[in-house]
């Protein structure tokens, strides 16, 4: 194939569906510490290192805001190192309840394989985070070739560094034969200043935000407003594709495979 690798984010693509591990952990730590936080808020920097999630979460100005009236003073480096340190032991209660593989991916993955792609990830959680996840994953079937975290690299995302990581680890180039899989808008960022083509997944990841049990629910009249508007938020973020899940990106990557035949570039 004329792609080379796909690169794969952690929760909300290929394990947690509707990405529920992060939310529930954030709003956990916010109430605490007096200062509720609602759902869209906790999404609102999805996919970025959780420190850094945690600092933006504090930046937005209603939360600004309640935190002084409560505390008394601007929320600073102090009270993000507190947030933080409550975070991690929170993140670790949570994160194997969260943990299950998404239908599908092991499939898709194990199709890919065989074609011949690599296969990497990439993740806002800490090493020690995704060194838990990627053990409840293999058992279930999903193994990537290579897994990065933010620490790993000088910056995580939006910055490029945890795809090159990835492809220098798998031995694959050039970036623009590589394929960046995501369900939020700085997953698409991510793979777009990597110089890769993206694919920004809906139904499964962050910007839908429902567990399995909670899609499968949902009247049918209510899942298309909620799939349109996850779609434009990945697109606006630069996806150059829209998937419903993983399960469903395969189609696109030979739609990318024949872009790239045809010379085009991302």
């Amino acid at each position: 194939m004329n792609v080379k690798g796909v690169i794969f984010d952690w929760a909300g693509t290929v394990v947690d569906h509707g990405s529920r591990a992060p939310v529930a952990t954030l709003e956990a730590i916010f109430l605490s510490a007096g200062v509720p936080v609602t759902v869209a808020e906790a999404r609102s920097s999805m996919g970025i290192a959780k420190k850094d999630h945690i600092q933006a979460i504090l930046r937005l100005d209603r939360v600004r805001k309640a935190w002084e009236a409560v505390h008394g003073v601007n929320p600073g480096e102090a009270e993000l190192e507190k947030l933080y340190t409550d975070f991690i032991p929170r993140q670790f209660d949570c994160l194997l309840k969260h943990s299950n593989v998404i239908q599908g991916v092991p499939e898709t993955v194990d199709r890919l394989r065989t074609r011949g792609l690599k296969i990497g990830s990439s993740t806002g959680y800490t090493r020690p985070m995704l060194e838990m996840l990627a053990a409840a994953a293999e058992k279930q079937g999903f193994r990537p070739d290579a897994a990065f975290c933010p620490s790993d690299v000088p910056a995580g995302r939006p910055a490029p560094w945890m795809c090159f990581a990835n492809a220098m680890r798998m031995g694959v180039y050039p970036m623009a034969a590589m394929v960046k899989i995501g369900d939020t808008p700085s997953d698409m960022e991510e793979g777009r200043n990597a110089g890769m083509w993206t694919i920004g997944i809906t139904r499964t990841g962050n910007e839908t935000g429902l567990t399995q049990a909670e899609w499968d629910e949902l009247p049918d009249h209510d899942r298309e407003p909620m799939l349109r508007n996850a779609a434009s938020r990945l697109l606006h973020a630069g996806a150059h594709y829209i998937a419903a899940s993983v399960a469903e990106a395969e189609a696109l990557i030979d739609s990318i495979d024949d872009a790239i035949a045809a010379g085009l570039h991302p």
